[in-house]
């Protein structure tokens, strides 16, 4: 938990239309950047101000794609930005202020802090792929799912954050879709990231994100992580010791020549059953976890096929309850593509996105800026 001394509006003081912030009561409640508690104060609501500092480079790329996503994506398992708090001017804009939903915890913490029902890890992984489903269909993948990137409240309602990383699933004519290009960035922490993506495979595919639900799925029934690496190598070790070697087809569609010579160069392995892993797990969870966890891409379970997947007939009523979203171009992530933007030229982007004229999915309106006392 952090206190508000950390904010640089500790002494002014914080208030809107809407809300009054005061300082000596405003407590984070979740960290995602850094998040803290506010009240409306006409309707008691309570919501999450996220503030980002968004620039040296990497900040200023993640706050841009996390903005415009979240402008984009209206959907109950996804976090929502309420609304935006704007500057007076670009001269005087250093920080991002984000009012979003407030949600009490992750599953990162619910994990560490309890043991999980079947019927919770069914719940959750059921509302991680409603959520997938919406960003897949819009051809985004998001590129760093794990459970810290899971929110939850008291009701068990799941929503996912954390879109700093995420990139069109389908890249513009003018760059490829592969390791040495499309992808350059640092993809998914690593316990939760797909073997593809350290391998250099010849093509990235929504099927990372769907490695990472497995990953999840197993971390929820086993109360800790599956592939908890301490390292690229330890990492890759891991994972072959539960999934065997790669197939002749597997290693064919690895194009880092270094890491063909080092899959070459471990020994062979047999596959362990997922069932040894999780003996108490019911058979359906571990039936969809090894579907999700299958060393190729194109063999792995795509997220249409998990929703309805037994292990979550509970809640798979009718595909129309698990809504798609619109496709996003992939010139909507422009700034990723092509020469690297400096940045002021990100600063100007991220600006223009927070004074942009239609705020996004909610009456508030945080028009004033910050005013001191309180």
């Amino acid at each position: 938990m952090k206190s508000l001394d950390a904010l640089p509006i500790r002494e002014t003081g914080f208030r809107t239309k809407y809300f009054e912030v005061h300082a000596r009561d405003w407590e984070a409640a979740f960290v995602v950047g850094t998040a803290y508690t506010v009240q409306d104060v006409t309707s008691q609501r309570k919501v999450a101000i996220e503030r980002i500092t968004p620039f040296d480079h990497s900040e200023s790329m993640f706050c841009l794609r996390t903005l415009k996503l979240l402008r984009h994506f209206h959907h109950e398992n996804i976090i929502a930005i309420l609304d935006i708090l704007k500057p007076q001017d670009i001269n005087d804009f250093n920080e991002v202020y984000l009012v979003q939903e407030l949600m009490e915890t992750d599953l990162h913490r619910v994990i560490r802090t309890q043991e999980l029902s079947d019927d919770h890890c069914q719940y959750f992984i059921y509302q991680t792929l409603r959520a997938l489903k919406a960003l897949h269909s819009a051809d985004v993948l998001h590129r760093d799912l794990k459970p810290s990137h899971l929110l939850l409240n008291a009701n068990c309602d799941l929503k996912l954050c954390d879109f700093g990383l995420a990139r069109s699933a389908r890249p513009p004519p003018n760059v490829a879709n592969d390791g040495n290009t499309f992808m350059t960035e640092y993809v998914a922490t690593r316990w939760y990231r797909a073997p593809e993506v350290m391998l250099t495979f010849k093509e990235y595919t929504r099927a990372i994100d769907m490695w990472s639900v497995g990953c999840v799925l197993a971390e929820m029934l086993s109360g800790k992580p599956l592939f908890p690496g301490r390292d690229y190598h330890h990492q890759l070790s891991i994972i072959l010791d539960i999934l065997d070697t790669p197939s002749i087809d597997d290693f064919y569609a690895i194009s880092s020549q270094r890491s063909c010579e080092y899959i070459r160069a471990l020994p062979f392995r047999k596959k362990r059953p997922f069932s040894a892993l999780f003996p108490k797990a019911n058979p359906d969870a571990i039936d969809l976890m090894e579907k999700c966890l299958t060393f190729s891409p194109r063999r792995r379970i795509e997220v249409t096929e998990a929703l309805a997947h037994p292990y979550l007939s509970p809640y798979h009523d009718h595909p129309a309850d698990e809504p798609t979203a619109e496709q996003i171009d992939p010139s909507f992530f422009y700034f990723d593509n092509g020469d690297p933007l400096g940045k002021e030229e990100l600063k100007v982007l991220i600006y223009k996105e927070v004074t942009r004229p239609d705020n996004p999915n909610t009456p508030f309106a945080l028009q004033s800026a910050l005013v001191g006392g309180s």
